[in-house]
């Protein structure tokens, strides 16, 4: 089975967020939106998915006009990242195969500049050199007047978790310096009133969230933490009590979620 985490840059309309949730149809696990990252997460999967995600592209290209974007964090299009993830026996390169015929798709249908990531190069490679020393993998060579470009990909489980700080910015720019590894993708954002450490996670089963969290707590002084779309339910077991010591619902894992799609099929 594959997994798709699709990031779409809406956080604050909520119509737009429901229909785009809607478009996902049965495939649809989990939707996160912030207002002040103007970032809506969807993690889709299931016998669908590939149906779902195409359906949510095509009504987030509808829907949303980039020129709009105002959020905090770094975005490329109105679709702006859709990663595909390999789940159980599910192999890699069936998630490249997939990644790259839904990125030439896309290119094709609507006219998008995509880039293509994973082992070729990181996202935050493709962020950083896009349109100057990256050009994209499919269509036009410079950015879609409304729509941006969007990066597809192929990658393993990762986690995403946003920490919030009692500190200064620069405070918070340093701890993400600091922390910064293989393992651990940080980049530290004034979302709001919030100063924060946004964090992936990339082998969650080296540096788990707990590990993370406890990271950042042995720097500065925590407020709270932010689960961005599900976690793998192999990080949970055995840890329930800590997950919600720290406000994370320990049932907000893609098995407890596939196990109530199963359980509960929506309509097609």
């Amino acid at each position: 089975m594959l997994e798709c985490v699709v990031n779409v840059s809406q956080g604050r309309d909520q119509g737009v967020i429901d229909e785009l949730a809607s478009s996902g149809g049965r495939s649809l696990l989990d939707v996160h939106s912030d207002a002040d990252y103007d970032r809506s997460v969807l993690t889709l999967a299931g016998p669908d998915l590939l149906i779902d995600v195409a359906r949510l592209a095509r009504r987030t290209l509808e829907l949303i006009d980039f020129r709009g974007y105002r959020g905090v964090h770094p975005a490329l299009g109105a679709l702006d990242v859709v990663p595909f993830v390999p789940l159980g026996d599910m192999t890699r390169e069936i998630a490249l195969h997939h990644r790259d015929q839904f990125g030439a798709w896309l290119a094709e249908e609507f006219g998008l500049p995509v880039f293509i990531y994973g082992d070729e190069a990181s996202l935050p490679e493709v962020r950083k050199g896009a349109f100057t020393t990256v050009s994209p993998t499919y269509g036009n060579r410079w950015p879609e007047p409304i729509m941006g470009a969007t990066c597809v990909g192929a990658r393993d489980l990762l986690v995403a978790l946003n920490v919030n700080l009692d500190c200064s910015f620069e405070r918070a720019r340093y701890v993400a310096r600091t922390l910064r590894s293989t393992n651990l993708r940080t980049l530290a954002l004034l979302a709001g009133d919030r100063v924060q450490v946004s964090m992936n996670l990339i082998d969650p089963l080296v540096v788990t969230p707990l590990m993370a969290v406890a990271k950042v707590a042995a720097m500065e002084p925590v407020r709270s933490v932010e689960l961005v779309g599900l976690l793998p339910e192999v990080v949970v077991l055995g840890h329930e009590p800590a997950y919600e010591a720290l406000g994370i619902e320990p049932t907000a894992t893609i098995e407890n979620r596939l196990r109530r799609q199963i359980a509960h099929p929506g309509p097609k």
